[in-house]
């Protein structure tokens, strides 16, 4: 019972620091709310949770980085590949040797093998966090689309790199080309048992959907589960789960884009999906706030090890990890920026060079968050010979900490660097929007000439399905000639589109109003109510979405 007890507070914790963060007269990150939350909870309960590291591992890092791999813009993903590469692998290997010798030699408590790993916990950065800190002054596109691929391919990276280097730590043994190989076996294998899970799941579900029809609710319970039982498949065969959990959410993806799902069924599993994914990063911060008491309490009992007496020095550990990690991605930012100028003058391109306030909002924006928290909770407990694992309250504390301070820095930094800030110019999908549009028209004109045509076949009342179908091919043919026109005109189109995209939803809203009179009147029964409402809802949605 005190497990489940302990499950509500957790989300009604979530759910508070989201109106908390609303309230508030500043724009403060939803993570620092509620980190801040969770740990009144764990002060005023004199408690916390008992955390399971393998437990706590497969429940949350699965269902995030599937989701991540389902839903990053695949387009931005393939175009800025390049520099994606170079931060998603170039800067964790390059963050990991730096920070794993800085923070050896700045705490020599800290074994080498251990510091490795907290440096490589340390490198996945967490869009999400940055998403949050930049509500109020949005992040260029491209610059998001950079960042969703860093971190899609760093979370899976860094947490390859703690596991060799754990696994040093416990057993006390590395061998470079031995971890060489594993990691080659272990990457490939766990991309492939990603694939082949996604792959084997989909066709068998459109398979079974064919023969006995969809249900919803199995579709979504489905798409669920595959994040999960790609990473239980892979690390069973000793493959990265990590890696196998962001193959399966690229290979989901392509499997959508079959079209095999029906419209209500995708409609509410993107509901059902953006609701796991606001609980689970919120549960997360909660945890980690909730956990902060007893990290604080265990890292100043080992500050001794670190040679000093004042538990003030792991404040000035955070701090100086940091900067370091500032540093660090600064120089690889512009070292890879200076590479990617140098690519382009060689084949002739001309790329405008991008302010130092861009470059430093790109250095900034490596926060650290959910990944690196939940990756750090997962350290063992002992070492092979049934000793404690070493400093592990200790760089426990840091990670936290460097969670926090990366939030706050970048809470205060970002606004500051990209208010008013003139971008490169971004191309324009436009015309790519418009000759889509236009293709689509067309299809459903040619499937309205066939359809009434074989519904009325035969009927007396015939000229009634003519009628309906000129009417509404009327209605396609006016939106590819809006399309088709000169710019001009096709601007004016859009502006009438616009308009009329208000006006609908003025209208929407008041039909809305009108039947919960209604149904407050009891002029119409609740299910009729619900019937209308859930239509209208639809509309609005379909209308919102355009903005």
């Amino acid at each position: 019972m005190d497990g489940v007890t302990i499950s509500l507070f957790l989300l009604l914790a979530v759910v508070v620091s989201g109106m908390l963060a609303r309230l508030s007269p500043v724009a403060i990150p939803l993570p620092l709310v509620q980190i801040a939350l969770g740990a009144l909870i764990a002060i005023g309960t004199g408690s916390a949770v008992t955390l399971d590291p393998t437990l706590f591992f497969l429940l949350f890092l699965p269902p995030l980085l599937f989701l991540d791999g389902w839903r990053i813009p695949k387009e931005g993903l393939f175009h800025d590949r390049g520099t994606i590469l170079e931060l998603a692998l170039g800067l964790v290997v390059f963050t990991v040797l730096g920070i794993g010798f800085f923070v050896h030699w700045l705490v020599p408590a800290i074994p080498l093998p251990v510091a490795f790993a907290l440096a490589a916990i340390l490198s996945p950065t967490d869009p999400i966090a940055v998403s949050a800190i930049s509500a109020r002054v949005p992040i260029p596109k491209r610059l998001m689309h950079i960042l969703e691929g860093e971190s899609l391919l760093n979370d899976a990276s860094g947490l390859v790199c703690m596991r060799f280097a754990v696994a040093a730590a416990v057993s006390g043994t590395f061998s470079a080309g031995d971890a060489v190989l594993t990691f080659i076996y272990v990457a490939l294998g766990g991309i492939a048992i990603g694939l082949a899970v996604t792959l084997a799941v989909t066709r068998f579900k459109d398979l079974v959907s064919r023969k006995l029809g969809e249900e919803t609710g199995s579709q979504i319970l489905i798409s669920i589960l595959i994040p999960f039982g790609a990473y239980l498949a892979a690390e069973h065969l000793h493959c990265s789960g990590i890696l196998a959990a962001v193959a399966a959410g690229i290979a989901m993806s392509y499997e959508e884009a079959r079209g095999k799902a029906l419209a209500v069924t995708r409609v509410r599993r993107t509901a059902v999906w953006d609701t796991v994914q606001f609980t689970m990063n919120g549960i997360i911060f909660v945890l980690l706030g909730e956990q902060l008491p007893g990290i604080i309490s265990g890292a100043a009992k080992v500050v001794s090890e670190t040679g000093h007496l004042d538990p003030i020095w792991l404040v000035f550990y955070v701090i100086a990890i940091n900067v370091a990690l500032a540093v660090l991605r600064l120089v690889w930012v512009w070292v890879s920026l200076r590479f990617t100028l140098f690519r382009a003058a060689r084949k002739g391109q001309v790329i405008q060079k991008p302010s130092w306030r861009l470059v430093a909002a790109t250095s900034l924006a490596g926060v650290r968050g959910a990944i690196t928290l939940a990756g750090i909770l997962t350290l063992p407990l002992v070492v092979d010979d049934g000793s404690p694992f070493p400093a592990r309250d200790l760089v426990i504390f840091l990670a936290a900490g460097v969670i926090i301070v990366s939030l706050i820095v970048a809470s205060v930094g970002l606004p500051f660097l990209l208010k008013d800030l003139e971008l490169p110019p971004e191309p324009s999908h436009q015309r790519e929007e418009d000759e889509a549009r236009i293709a689509a028209a067309e299809a459903a004109i040619k499937a309205i000439e066939a359809t009434q045509h074989r519904m009325g076949e035969g009927r007396s009342d015939a000229d009634l399905y003519s009628d309906v179908g000129a009417r509404l091919m009327e209605l396609y043919r006016q939106r590819i000639d809006g399309r088709s026109n000169t710019e001009d005109e096709g601007n004016q189109m859009r502006k009438l589109e616009e308009i009329e995209r208000v006006l609908r939803l003025a209208a929407a809203r008041a039909e809305r109003e009108q039947i919960f009179k209604l149904v407050r009147a009891r002029k119409i029964p609740e299910e009729t109510a619900r019937k209308i409402v859930r239509d209208i809802d639809l509309t609005e949605a379909r209308l919102t979405a355009a903005t």
